[in-house]
């Protein structure tokens, strides 16, 4: 077999269709001022919405469109932080409004952006996918007349009949999973179509993701509910603590459950560096579905959430809630509750307030309201010295109460917090010193209000709280899949390489058959030559090359064409 050496002609034919079609993407051309009328004008439009081009600048303009939505407080999140940053920023908050920065993902400019770049897609992806099937449906063109124009040939002369010499490469390709046919003297034949197919893919999941975000954000609902061990959730709006949605979401669109919490159990460190650091949160807790459904025991976990239709119950915090009762200077029981407390550090430390709205009449029998400001921790240490919880159990539990009488300001009919005390229209209890009405209770111990006010009592049983998160993304699972699939399209684009190898074999005109084998990548790439010389190594096995008068060596080169067209 003799070693050939490549065509370094800078005038080289061209290649036609044995060089086109490696790819479906739309050819660059220079852009022409569109015809008069306005089907010119609507065509030159459509071409330069659907060019890569454009789409590329829609995908940076909605990513750049997005930092204000992550910087800026939306109102669809938290109408409390937009309106601080109304106070906080007289100046920029009217222009803020105009350009809709507080509501950015439903604003007119960012919904034009996500369509327009939609719109292109599609235009993109609708072309190209006709004539990727086109080309699965067609077979590989025939072989160019001048194969040494190719980037990566070889030759060599042998003694089979030509017909063997294409049977053999024929039975070679196929075998290599190349589509293969015989087209006049030579075998065409192609491989790497899922290059394409995962390009084409990568383009569809980019389509579902918008799809899925968008649906998933004007269907979205997102809540939060405190349960204290022993009390109930049923998915109600009117049920939530807080509950934010979609501005397409509508009641109706609640998944119908409801849950008991029966008890929430957590472990903790005992020892080491990382003592008091959670080991297990956990919360046990019976559901049903529907209006009728029967209970189902289960146990809601971190990270590992109850799923209910499109719902998603999450264990997102945890905290105490003392057992408080509180009786009239005639021994009534004018309030008997666990009252939630929120944590104020990682060991539990926890303040809150508790509310006695209706039912008490003082000494002289005239009805008020009490209110206590009350500050707990589950593992008090006499040796600190402070009120600072030493540990995230109840190991040595101690509740600190202050006390006030008058209006809690309930009635107005302005909304408070049930955690804040609004001391405008009350007066503290004062002690015999005239100082503020303060004890330190530990769990069965009573601070007696004075003059026959009444008491307040810190029951023996402290009750846990956990706090859930129910969260319904309709389109979570899509945007999943569409991600996915875009990482694997993507991989296929960029690693699977489209090439086309061409077999031709003829007699000369001394008798002999000559041998051509040239490959072509649709870009730049060691791999052409290195798989042609490895098809090359196996069909000569099969038809040996004729030792030249010359002697030289037998074995084939695949040398990429200088200067040859890729």
């Amino acid at each position: 077999m003799t070693k050939t050496a490549t065509d370094t002609s800078q005038d080289q034919e061209d290649l036609g269709e044995a060089g086109s079609q490696l790819s479906t993407a739309p050819k660059e051309e220079l852009a022409s001022l569109p015809g008069l009328g306005v089907i010119g004008w609507i065509r030159w439009f459509w071409r330069q919405l659907t060019s890569m081009r454009v789409a590329l600048l829609l995908l940076l303009l909605l990513s750049l469109g997005a930092i204000p939505g992550s910087l800026i407080p939306q109102s669809g999140a938290d109408i409390n932080k937009v309106d601080d940053f109304r106070k906080a920023h007289t100046t920029l908050a009217p222009v803020y409004d105009k350009l809709g920065l507080f509501h950015v993902y439903s604003s007119v400019w960012f919904s034009a952006i996500y369509i327009l770049l939609f719109v292109s897609l599609i235009g993109c992806i609708i072309p190209r996918t006709w004539q990727f099937v086109g080309q699965l449906r067609g077979r590989p063109p025939a072989a160019p007349k001048r194969l040494t124009r190719l980037p990566a040939y070889t030759t060599w002369r042998t003694e089979a009949d030509p017909e063997q010499v294409r049977e053999a490469a024929l039975a070679l390709l196929k075998k290599r999973r190349f589509r293969a046919h015989v087209a006049g003297d030579a075998v065409a034949a192609e491989k790497g179509y899922l290059r394409e197919l995962g390009n084409l893919a990568f383009h569809l999941a980019l389509i579902v993701l918008l799809i899925s975000f968008a649906w998933g954000q004007l269907y979205k609902s997102d809540g939060t509910k405190l349960v204290v061990e022993g009390d109930g959730f049923s998915n109600s709006i009117l049920q939530y603590d807080d509950f934010k949605s979609g501005s397409l979401f509508s009641n109706d669109d609640l998944v119908p459950f409801s849950f008991n919490l029966k008890q929430f159990r957590g472990t903790y460190e005992l020892t080491g560096p990382n003592k008091g650091t959670p080991r297990t949160y956990q919360a046990k807790i019976d559901y049903s579905q529907g209006a009728f459904g029967k209970d189902t025991p289960t146990t809601i976990k971190v990270n590992e959430p109850l799923h209910i239709g499109d719902a998603k119950v999450y264990l997102v915090s945890h905290g105490y809630a003392p057992v408080i009762t509180v009786r009239d200077g005639k021994g009534n029981v004018v309030y008997h509750d666990a009252v939630p407390l929120l944590p104020l550090d990682g060991n539990v430390t926890s303040n809150g307030v508790i509310k006695v709205m209706d039912g008490y009449k003082n000494a002289q029998g005239k009805s008020e309201q009490l209110g206590f400001q009350a500050f707990f921790v589950p593992t008090f240490d006499p040796k600190s010295g402070t009120m600072l919880s030493a540990f995230p159990a109840l190991l040595n539990p101690l509740l600190a109460v202050n006390a006030y009488h008058g209006d809690l300001g309930v009635d107005s009919g302005i909304p408070q917090s049930v955690y804040q005390l609004d001391k405008t229209h009350m007066q503290a209890f004062k002690d015999g010193k005239g100082q503020l009405l303060k004890k330190l209770l530990q769990p069965g111990d009573t601070l007696t209000l004075p003059n026959g006010a009444g008491s307040v009592t810190f029951e023996k049983d402290v009750k846990q709280w956990a706090g859930f998160e129910i969260v319904q993304e309709p389109g979570s699972a899509w945007a999943l899949g569409g991600a996915v699939t875009a990482i694997f399209g993507l991989a296929a684009s960029l690693f699977i390489q489209r090439r086309r190898v061409w077999v031709r074999a003829v007699r000369g005109a001394d008798g002999v058959t000559v041998v051509e084998m040239a490959g072509l990548g649709r870009s730049e790439s060691a791999k052409v030559p290195d798989e042609l010389g490895d098809l090359a190594g196996t069909l000569y096995d099969q038809a040996p090359g004729t030792p030249d008068a010359d002697d030289e060596s037998t074995e084939s080169s695949v040398v990429p064409a200088e200067g040859a067209e890729k």
